[in-house]
């Protein structure tokens, strides 16, 4: 199946909208096939101000609608305890949330970007989306990240190249109690790493400490500006720290 052949038998589709890579393409698609789409953005004190603002800018440019739902995630027990099955309890709250206003909007179809890159054993919330009969038809039509990557930079989507990005709470290990407080630390440490020049890294809660990731080839520019990045991340951590095994795929 294609998207297109998708599109022509799913003509109202409600997407849940992230601003990453895959839901970015996948609001493209949906409006060059014709289909009338709406993004959903679920705004929650997991997403960094970045994200809302890459997902306006690009429902923007592509003159799509977006609707903007706020969600207490943290009200939720089960999530801010930060059990093992966090992402699915999560992703059971966040969907719940577009499923009811996409239904009170007239839209009978959810849809969102899992492409066929993703392992569903990598995803705890791919369960949740199944128990809610969200689709995605990235993974159905078979294209993987490198081809939606492709096709977006062809498409001239500013996304195209965008890294991959996981909300804040998994900067927060297991069993760690989630707060405002250490979610905020990490999204301005994050800002901060970013104003250094550092690009696709992950800075994660150890013990009141800042345990540093980066991708192999900035290893470099962590020991030229360890300096700054000392002074800081110290506004929010008691300590900061590298890992040495770097940040993977």
């Amino acid at each position: 199946m294609t998207l297109e052949t998708f599109f022509h038998e799913n003509p109202r589709v409600a997407l849940a909208f992230s601003g990453g890579v895959d839901s970015a393409y996948l609001l493209y698609a949906a409006r060059a096939c014709g289909a009338q789409v709406r993004a959903y953005y679920v705004q929650t004190a997991f997403q960094p101000a970045f994200e809302r603002e890459d997902a306006l800018r690009l429902a923007r440019e592509l003159g799509a609608e977006m609707t903007v739902l706020p969600l207490e995630i943290l009200d939720r027990e089960e999530v801010c305890a930060n059990p093992p099955e966090r992402c699915y309890h999560c992703k059971r709250a966040i969907f719940s949330a577009i499923l009811s206003a996409a239904a009170a909007d007239g839209f009978d179809l959810v849809i969102d970007g899992t492409n066929a890159s993703d392992d569903a054993g990598d995803r705890p919330g791919m369960r949740a989306l199944r128990e809610l009969s969200v689709r995605s038809p990235l993974r159905e039509c078979g294209l993987t990240k490198a081809e939606i990557r492709a096709r977006s930079r062809e498409a001239g989507l500013f996304t195209w190249d965008k890294p991959a990005y996981a909300c804040l709470a998994t900067r927060i290990p297991t069993g760690e109690a989630i707060t405002a407080e250490k979610l905020a630390a990490t999204e301005a440490a994050e800002a901060e790493l970013s104003g250094l020049g550092f690009s696709d890294f992950r800075v994660r809660l150890l013990d009141g400490c800042a345990r540093i990731q980066v991708r192999p080839e900035q290893l470099t520019l962590v020991l030229e500006r360890r300096e700054e990045i000392i002074q800081k991340l110290k506004q929010y951590y008691r300590a900061v720290v590298l890992d040495l095994e770097v940040r993977g795929e």
